[in-house]
């Protein structure tokens, strides 16, 4: 990231800091916005992500966890993985046996520690016509039994652009796309405002209206940077493929949960993996190919 065309929304705050003195500066940031109320010095000043050394990021992370364990009751552990080199992962779904259980949903929305009063999740599934791949009119809130005879099911979360509106369109920097292909949000660095929702074609960006609400014994302690960490008021936040799984060797949340084998993840440059065979040997589409935003997430149907 060059650094001069990084916006660096701190920089007139930390002046103001070095002039008032720290008691002061405290005082003064108090009435900012409401979003501001329980946000620290410390963290309104922080560096974003991809300029803390290492020596920052685990001062960063230990303030994290200490924040976590006085807000929720519950000892967690915050790791930063790194991409790896010569690894682009990729997904695939197999339309012809998604039943549209949504336990993939229900997978993501405990992994990724999502606020538990809005059930929310980083995964719709819509229950679609068959012979229609119109989005627009797929259903999210069915509640009969399923399969339907006349329906097939779509699940949609973030598709990892490889051409990403929602990265384009943010003014700070927030959100960018890791050499492995993951697009990230530095939460601790977004402003809320919510372009990149505006701009993600897919819907596959949340906002925190509310700080989230997690019993402490529902807390997934294995959290990473990037990725499920419990995400402040305020703040966007999406899929990240499970970053702090896939990292450490492991699948995401939701391919682990389907219980037909609709799901398929790997390493798109490794010729021998299984995302790669599915796209050798299927016909796989993309959704909204024509604007361009090359997803890394495909869709097949079984011959």
């Amino acid at each position: 990231m060059e650094q001069e065309n990084l916006f660096n929304r701190r920089t007139l705050l930390k002046g103001a800091g070095a002039t008032l003195g720290i008691a002061a500066f405290a005082k003064a940031l108090a009435p900012i916005t409401e979003w501001t109320k329980d946000i620290s010095v410390d963290e309104f000043l922080q560096k974003h992500y991809r300029e803390l050394d290492k020596s920052e990021l685990a001062a960063v992370i230990k303030r994290i966890e200490a924040e976590t364990k006085e807000d929720y009751g519950k000892e967690v552990t915050i790791s930063a993985p790194q991409a790896q080199k010569g690894v682009k992962f990729a997904y695939a779904l197999n339309l012809s046996i998604c039943v549209g259980c949504r336990r993939c949903a229900e997978a993501c929305h405990i992994e990724n520690n999502h606020d538990r009063a809005s059930g929310n999740s980083y995964i719709r599934v819509l229950e679609m016509s068959k012979g229609s791949m119109d989005m627009e009119h797929g259903n999210a809130d069915y509640n009969h039994p399923i399969p339907q005879d006349d329906k097939f099911y779509m699940p949609v979360q973030c598709q990892q652009c490889d051409n990403p509106p929602c990265v384009d369109v943010c003014p700070v920097e927030a959100t960018w796309k890791e050499p492995d292909g993951i697009v990230v949000v530095d939460y601790n660095w977004c402003i809320g405002c919510r372009y990149c929702e505006a701009a993600c074609p897919y819907h596959a960006r949340r906002f925190n209206w509310e700080k989230p609400q997690i019993p402490a014994a529902e807390i997934n302690p294995n959290q990473s940077y990037l990725s499920n960490r419990i995400r402040p008021q305020g703040v966007m936040e999406k899929c990240t493929f499970c970053l702090h799984r896939k990292r450490e060797g492991k699948m995401p949340a939701c391919l682990e949960a389907c219980p037909t084998g609709a799901r398929v993840f790997g390493n798109i440059l490794d010729p021998n993996s299984e995302i790669r065979k599915v796209l050798e040997n299927k016909r796989v589409f993309v959704l909204k190919e024509e604007l361009g935003t090359k997803p890394s997430f495909y869709y097949f149907f079984d011959e």
